[in-house]
């Protein structure tokens, strides 16, 4: 019987999700023998400048895309939220699991409240997006970029690098450190990215043997809700640099699809909700919404602001 070679990336969270998928597929039947094929990426090797100068969209994919071709591996587990909107040719995106809390958490310094904080507190986060919403919500607060592994992270803010960071609640509940998080915040005003909460198994599109097995564990309406976000940031911003938040679910058979995009200083923020049966209906109408808000100007300027930092 084949032994499965799967590509993980080194960190705690990432080898965390990586065994996570490897258990659920065993609980569905997949005998094979499994064996983890530790990867470096571009965005975990420039850990001293932002995202966006890094590369942006696929910094975290490039090379397990590499391994992939060459066939060192046979399948790899990425958080949804990192893969840009197109895959390179040959690849496909093989199962997306049950997904995890979409949220973004905030974790204060000393437990402190977002809303307790002083003027000219400083916000740690690697995300336009969380930038943006932070700034509008809060305008007396500053954000400041910050990189590393979830609990690299969480080390700057305890060192007093930061008044509190943003993280996504799904990765700590899959570290089980959720006992650090001082607030959810409401996904109302703080709209996730596409996909956050999701992962996503890649693997060679021509592998039948893989496929079938992965799809196992593919869960329906992650999926509709995760090509439903996607295809919304897709027909806004291909590039997939801008503040733009994107969060589906499913609920008595429609899609409900929640949107928002922001300028880069969060004065300004449009969102919209649509409801429909179909991923290219829902897409289409909160495109629509949005962009008859202002959206293109919005997310032309918003990527201009990117690439000068």
């Amino acid at each position: 019987m084949r032994k499965i070679i799967v590509g993980t990336r080194e960190s705690n969270l990432a080898v965390t999700q990586t065994k996570w998928v490897i258990e659920e597929l065993k609980k569905s039947g997949v005998s094979h023998e499994f064996e983890l094929k530790y990867i470096s990426t571009k965005g975990d090797r420039n850990q001293h400048v932002s995202l966006s100068k890094v590369g942006g969209a696929g910094i975290f994919i490039k090379d397990i895309e590499d391994a992939l071709r060459k066939k060192e591996i046979d399948f790899a587990v990425h958080s949804l939220k990192d893969l840009p909107a197109h895959l390179s040719d040959g690849f496909v995106i093989g199962a997306i699991p049950k997904r995890e809390d979409h949220r973004d958490a905030y974790i204060g310094r000393e437990d402190k409240k977002i809303q307790d904080l002083a003027e000219g507190a400083v916000i740690g986060t690697s995300s336009a997006r969380r930038a943006a919403q932070i700034k509008a919500q809060y305008p007396h607060l500053e954000t400041r970029w910050i990189r590393g592994a979830v609990d690299a992270r969480i080390n700057q803010l305890e060192e007093g690098k930061y008044d509190g960071i943003i993280l996504a609640v799904a990765g700590m509940k899959r570290l089980n450190i959720t006992d650090q998080i001082t607030e959810y915040l409401p996904a109302n005003l703080f709209t996730p990215a596409a996909g956050q909460g999701a992962l996503a198994i890649e693997c060679r599109n021509n592998d039948a043997e893989i496929k079938e097995l992965l799809g196992r564990i593919n869960d329906s309406d992650a999926e509709i809700a995760i090509k439903t976000e996607r295809e919304l940031v897709n027909r806004l911003d291909e590039d997939d640099k801008a503040p733009i938040g994107a969060y589906a679910h499913i609920e008595n058979g429609k899609i409900i699809l929640y949107a928002s995009v922001a300028s880069i200083d969060g004065e300004k923020v449009i969102s919209s909700v649509s409801k429909g049966e179909s991923i290219s209906e829902v897409a289409e109408h909160a495109a629509n919404e949005l962009i008859g808000q202002g959206a293109r100007s919005m997310v032309e300027a918003a990527k201009e602001e990117i690439d000068k930092e």
